[in-house]
């Protein structure tokens, strides 16, 4: 007896058909999309052609949501700022000292891990004819005045100069950052032992730190090696 076998007419008819996204569902999708294109080829090398394609739509689409490229452009970075300023902020007021310090770089490693594609377009920092694009150097700006709050008041406390704090602080956020993006390149150490050491040369140099340093000349010699010579004459 012949079995009979669908038709792939009847398998279409069959097939379920694909749920369409809602408003916001296709807004969230061009934004994902399109921070993969800007991360990858930048804003220049991004088009509107190229987003609608990747993300199954047609142009007008894109238009609707957004104006045009800049106007989606200028929605990533904003949520991207967003996300890594409140990581960030997050773990200077919420924290104290040492863990403070801790948390801030973590969460600006984990921010980098996560979302490797929107700091690379922070870092990058195209700008676009429509608007002065927020980049990662203004958010490094604002987190260098928090920093710098904290280590006036610090400073103030140990009896240091205070109007030092700027320059401290202006160290800190670089050295962490700077780090931050060599590791997001290497990926090894961990995140976790990359923000321990960090904190270890941030904690201990803070805590040892030298209320009237000055340049030494050639002559100088170490403590350790001072108290050696002492000790073989």
């Amino acid at each position: 007896m012949a079995v009979s076998r669908p038709t792939d007419k009847s398998e279409e008819v069959q097939r379920a058909p694909r749920a369409r996204m809602t408003g916001p569902q296709r807004r969230l999708q061009l934004i994902e999309v399109a921070r993969g294109l800007f991360a990858e080829r930048g804003f220049e090398g991004t088009s509107v052609e190229e987003i609608a394609q990747r993300a199954g739509v047609s142009k007008p689409i894109v238009y609707e949501h957004f104006g045009g490229k800049e106007g989606l452009y200028a929605v990533v970075v904003d949520r991207e700022m967003e996300t890594l300023l409140e990581m960030v902020t997050s773990s200077l007021s919420k924290n104290r000292s040492l863990y403070r310090i801790q948390q801030v770089a973590l969460a600006l490693l984990t921010y980098m891990e996560e979302r490797t594609d929107g700091f690379r377009i922070l870092v990058r920092g195209d700008r676009t004819d429509s608007a002065d694009t927020t980049t990662y150097s203004s958010l490094l700006n604002d987190a260098i005045s928090q920093v710098e709050h904290i280590l006036a008041g610090d400073f103030e406390r140990r009896g240091f100069d205070p109007a030092l704090a700027p320059l401290y602080a202006q160290a800190l956020v670089g050295m962490v950052s700077v780090t931050a993006q060599w590791w997001l390149d290497v990926r090894e150490p961990s995140k976790e032992v990359v923000a321990a050491h960090l904190v270890n040369l941030c904690w201990n140099g803070l805590t040892r730190l030298d209320p009237a340093p000055e340049l030494v000349g050639p002559e100088y010699v170490e403590a350790r090696d001072r108290t050696t010579a002492d000790e073989q004459e």
